[in-house]
């Protein structure tokens, strides 16, 4: 009787590779799936190792450019964020992932899928709800789910005991078994010793980003150019000469490179995952951190009041908490998508920013389209065609309701 087939996704550390051999002891056939969404990762070297424990086959897809340009673009046209701090660079890099593992899935007729997110975490429902949209007939193994598993490794030093039982080479040790996740957009870190929320992260443990305290001592200047919301031109210098990128993935990459060597990006929080725990977690966001705020910026140059604070008050945050979430793959994602795309018709422009010691900050902004804003008319030196002498009109019929709610509190004795 023939194996059944289950495709793992595979990211060569330590978690995946123990659950590979685990799999393969529990007599599963297993496809590796690796997602390339930009992570600094040897995927020839991970391959090699995840076929030397024992897969059948193992299949590398570049995601690259479809993070970039269908998800992380969407995210800074609606300045996507959970609350208030939470770039969402690991939910980001989900449905992408989710997607091309159903694929290599269905290529290799695979009866199964398995990944390797913690029980406690919010992976698990990102991935699991995206392969049961995807492909309603999918069975899952979620080995952190197993009883069978996860009393046998109660935590990452058994796993370490483990893979050092079946010759698995890893990179996490005991002395440092913080987790990592890393894509285009950034890395988080949890668990270990960031598990208490007083401990300060090591200096060493960040990955991406230069310390802002040894950050060059020279400021860097740059500008990015938007289209209907969406970053299109990045222009910088570079060993003094003047450079453009237009390309997505390329205009992403420097942004990221520019962000990173001036420590820009970093936040340390306590957030609430979807399951009802609550989670440290640090993250380096980097290109992504001043594409959003040089977009936000650009929106108040060019977007109507009332059309922005009813994307802020609806999409921005629905958009943002479906992407948390995991229902990418919904009825009410394509829904708030479509309403991204009617809010940013005339966001276009450019801004000028610069980036030193940690931030970035914008210099300025211009549209030649977009005439919302009109500095003969906003200026304290000049009457042009707004008299204000309507004002009092304006304040008057905005005082009435407050003038009877001051009133009533006077006559019961309450102080305003």
């Amino acid at each position: 009787m023939a194996k059944e087939k289950v495709c793992l996704a595979y990211s060569g550390g330590l978690d995946t590779s123990c659950i590979l051999a685990w799999l393969i002891e529990k007599g599963y056939d297993v496809v590796c799936f690796m997602a390339d969404v930009g992570q600094e990762e040897d995927f020839e070297a991970a391959k090699q190792k995840a076929l030397k424990i024992g897969a059948k086959e193992v299949y590398v897809e570049d995601l690259r450019r479809e993070f970039v340009e269908e998800l992380c673009f969407p995210a800074i046209q609606c300045n996507a964020v959970y609350e208030n701090i939470y770039l969402l660079g690991t939910s980001l890099a989900r449905p992408v992932i989710a997607r091309a593992q159903i694929s290599v899935a269905q290529k290799t007729k695979c009866t199964l899928v398995s990944h390797g997110c913690t029980g406690k975490g919010n992976d698990q429902v990102r991935f699991e709800l995206a392969f049961y949209a995807l492909q309603p007939s999918i069975k899952v193994i979620a080995p952190w789910r197993i009883p069978e598993f996860y009393n046998r490794f109660a935590g990452r030093n058994d796993l370490l005991d483990y893979a050092a039982q079946q010759s698995i080479p890893v990179t996490s040790t005991k002395s440092k078994p913080w987790s990592m996740d890393e894509n285009l957009a950034h890395c988080s870190y949890e668990a270990g010793i960031l598990e208490d929320p007083d401990t300060t992260p090591p200096t060493d443990m960040w990955k991406l980003t230069q310390d802002p305290e040894s950050a060059p001592n020279t400021p860097e200047d740059f500008t990015f150019v938007f289209e209907k919301g969406i970053p299109v031109k990045l222009s910088y210098k570079e060993a003094g000469k003047n450079k453009t990128v237009t390309d997505p993935l390329d205009l992403f990459l420097t942004a990221n490179t520019i962000a990173r060597r001036h420590g820009v990006g970093r936040v340390d929080i306590v957030e609430n995952r979807f399951i009802g725990l609550k989670s440290r977690g640090c993250y380096e966001t980097p290109g992504l951190t001043m594409l959003r705020s040089a977009h936000l910026d650009l929106e108040g140059l060019v977007l109507d009041r009332e059309v922005r604070a009813l994307r802020d008050q609806f999409v921005t945050f629905n958009y943002s908490k479906i992407l948390y979430n995991g229902l990418y793959f919904s009825p009410e994602r394509e829904f708030l998508e479509e309403s991204i795309k009617a809010s940013q018709k005339n966001v276009n422009g450019q801004v000028r920013c610069r980036a030193y010691k940690g931030q970035m900050m914008v210099l300025g902004r211009s549209s030649e389209t977009e005439k919302l804003y009109d500095a003969t008319e906003s200026s304290m030196d000049e009457i042009t065609g707004f008299e204000p002498s309507e004002t009092s009109g304006f304040i008057g019929v905005q005082a009435i309701r407050l003038k009877k709610y001051g009133a009533m509190k006077g006559e019961k004795g309450e102080r305003l």
